[in-house]
């Protein structure tokens, strides 16, 4: 029997009853029912993945499904907020059941992992593949993160490593190389870095998550702060894959114009770095200070030396002139 549309919300989306108590109504009916908690805001992030532009046709669907939600943790986390709900809307050319399977399996990993609940969404057929999430979280009044708050002085860090993604991109662009399974997992399934996000409340003065490169993202704390900073290149974590297979100078280049990485760039003032330190002590992921804010404003790239890192590179956009 072919599936429906509502075949496919039973038999992949729709897991027993309600897993959150604050899901007072999820799937099944016109609208979702929720509760949001006392002196709680809501935060919401969409995001959007398109076959051939945000991953490569050819992605395993385990892949896409875990990526399609891990992108909206990452906004949560660079909020400083505690994620909750989540609705999502697919558009599939052709209804598979295999493929479905995999997908839902990749979603649920991290629906499971961050103890969120899916509450509703739609289902649609196009010729191009296509997920939209949509992340719901709490943050207590007045303490989110956002790109404001940045402040002459303040510290830039970021978490993680920087480029990863990038290079994956241009090595499956080699059909023979063997990308290693690291790497590659470094695109396709990105940690988000949501209990960083958290810890950073009452540190930061800013953050955002770097999906379109830290030259941009970082550009954008800039221009919503209204000042300027300087990034020291030799600073930007670069990880043991990334520094084997290209030099120094390319390794800076990807780290600052390539997307994907899903990593935190926040800043701190420098009273807070102590603060700082210990609360993300025990994180895997680590964070290294790579610049500071001034109050000139537009980003100055140089080296440890003072000698300006040039490059022609830019951040990914969708709409270029």
């Amino acid at each position: 029997m072919p599936l429906s549309e509502f075949n496919i919300i039973e038999y992949f989306f729709k897991r027993g009853k309600n897993q959150r108590k604050d899901v007072l109504l999820g799937i099944g009916d016109d609208a979702a029912l929720l509760k949001i908690p006392a002196k709680q805001v809501l935060a919401i992030s969409m995001d959007t993945l398109v076959a051939g532009i945000h991953f490569p046709k050819n992605t395993k669907p385990y892949d896409i499904g875990y990526k399609s939600l891990a992108v909206n943790l990452s906004d949560m986390a660079a909020m400083g907020a505690t994620p909750a709900w989540v609705s999502l809307a697919l558009t599939l050319p052709h209804a598979n059941k295999s493929w479905l399977k995999k997908f839902a399996a990749g979603f649920f990993n991290l629906i499971e992992q961050y103890q969120l609940q899916l509450v509703g969404g739609d289902m649609t057929r196009g010729e191009q593949l296509t997920i939209t999430a949509q992340m719901h979280g709490f943050v207590p009044i007045n303490k989110a993160l956002t790109r404001q708050g940045a402040k002459p002085g303040d510290k830039i860090y970021v978490t993680g490593t920087l480029g990863d993604a990038g290079l994956v991109l241009q090595l499956l662009r080699q059909p023979e190389y063997k990308i290693p399974s690291a790497l590659l997992n470094r695109l396709n399934r990105p940690t988000p870095r949501v209990l960083e996000g958290l810890a950073l409340r009452n540190i930061a003065t800013s953050a955002i998550d770097i999906s379109d490169g830290l030259s941009g993202d970082l550009t954008h704390i800039l221009k919503a702060s209204h000042v300027g900073a300087t990034l020291w290149v030799d600073e930007i974590p670069i990880s043991n894959n990334v520094a084997k297979l290209i030099n120094a100078h390319k390794a800076i280049e990807l780290a600052l114009s390539s997307g994907d990485d899903y990593e935190l760039c926040f800043t701190v003032p420098a009273n807070k770095e102590k603060q700082l330190l210990k609360a993300l002590a025990h994180h895997p992921c680590g964070i290294r200070c790579i610049g500071t804010i001034e109050k000139q404003q537009g980003l100055r790239l140089r080296y440890n030396n003072g000698k300006r890192f040039l490059t022609n590179k830019k951040s990914f956009q969708h709409f270029q002139d």
